[in-house]
């Protein structure tokens, strides 16, 4: 990518106008996840022009795509040569068959909101995979980082630090992304427990050489897929008992989790329409049930716990805290109480000063961080 391509000149363009107005920019994609973190401020700088796979190499898995990419196009590539997005990235709002993929969520979304899916845990989160990035900074510079090979260690990995940057430093061009061959067998499995059994049985089976890709409990039923080779799969599934669940009701299911369509985040987001939050805290897979008021989804072999309630965000991110993990206000009407629990003196001096260094007007997404950063 050149600072000649024309719908990239326009974004540079936009940016020196907005640097010499002293205006503020609302970095938007596919506008998938204009809900998360703080609010959006500034005149909309649109990315989705930046569209289309720069270059694919199936046999070195790695591809590049323009940020404007919608994830639906990106993953019908990969799957054409049986390969994946192994982090599976919220998608939002899923595209149907022959639908539009106007209006869903695209590359530089995903990196810049650094969201992961079900198989976070066991395969790595979005900053893992990026190998490199183009950034558009607040002084109009086009920049690149890092590269389109999986052994890159020229340098700081700056092109990381975009992954969950919410575009704090920069618009995102483009991404090169290191993907993974799709895996030969997988199955899922239903099973019976509460909440404390389910976390214990998952850290007991996290010591063991099982093929668990993902898992997910809610309402005393525990789901877990497992992930691998054909041998592999059976011999823990035999291991783990437990009901099969039929293959498409299973992918149903997980896409649905994904994605944030499922039975769990739809009553959640009728109960955010009347004042609730929905929360999602981080803490270690092994803490064990949080006595908390409200319905719980716990996924990541227990280190994801959402957490669906009208409680005071300091009771939360109290409990986070005392578990050695953090809360993020993650959907809420109002989020006066600020969607991220605030940066410990250090990190709060490292953000600024990136955002210092990367966007020294502030022109871009303010507030959707951390307040004044």
């Amino acid at each position: 990518m050149t600072a000649q391509d024309p719908a990239l000149q326009r974004l540079v363009e936009q940016v020196q106008a907005a640097r010499a107005d002293k205006a503020a920019l609302n970095i938007r994609g596919g506008g998938t996840k204009d809900f998360y973190g703080g609010p959006l401020v500034g005149e909309p700088l649109e990315a989705g022009p930046l569209r289309g796979i720069s270059s694919y190499e199936p046999s070195e898995l790695v591809v590049t795509a323009r940020a404007g990419t919608p994830l639906a196009e990106l993953e019908a590539a990969l799957a054409e040569q049986g390969q994946c997005l192994p982090f599976e990235p919220p998608r939002f709002a899923p595209a149907q068959p022959g639908a539009s993929l106007a209006g869903h969520g695209t590359v530089g979304g995903m990196v810049a909101a650094g969201l992961s899916g079900p198989a976070r845990a066991t395969a790595g989160g979005v900053r893992d995979y990026v190998l490199g990035a183009t950034l558009l900074n607040g002084q109009a510079e086009v920049l690149s980082f890092g590269g389109q090979v999986i052994k890159n260690v020229a340098g700081y990995d700056v092109s990381r630090v975009l992954a969950g940057s919410m575009g704090i430093l920069g618009v995102i061009c483009e991404v090169s992304l290191k993907v993974l061959p799709v895996a030969p067998a997988t199955l899922t499995l239903r099973l019976e427990a509460d909440q404390a059994q389910a976390i214990q049985r998952l850290g007991d089976w996290g010591g063991q050489p099982l093929p668990l890709n993902a898992s997910a409990w809610w309402d005393g039923t525990l789901v877990l897929r497992l992930s691998g080779a054909a041998a592999a799969v059976r011999a823990a599934a035999q291991a783990i008992g437990g009901e099969v669940v039929e293959p498409a009701l299973a992918a149903g299911f997980w896409s649905g989790l994904r994605d944030h369509t499922d039975e769990f985040f739809q009553g959640a987001g009728k109960a955010v329409a009347s004042g609730a939050g929905l929360w999602r805290l981080s803490v270690p897979a092994t803490t064990p049930p949080l006595k908390l008021s409200g319905e719980q989804l716990v996924e990541w072999g227990g280190a994801q716990r959402w957490l669906c309630t009208t409680a005071p965000a300091a009771v939360l991110r109290e409990a986070a805290a005392a578990a050695g993990g953090h809360a993020v206000l993650f959907r809420a009407t109002d989020k006066a109480v600020g969607a991220f629990a605030p940066l410990q003196p250090p990190l709060d001096r490292i953000h600024r000063e990136l955002k210092r260094a990367f966007d020294p007007d502030g022109l871009f997404n303010r507030g959707r961080l951390v307040a004044g950063i």
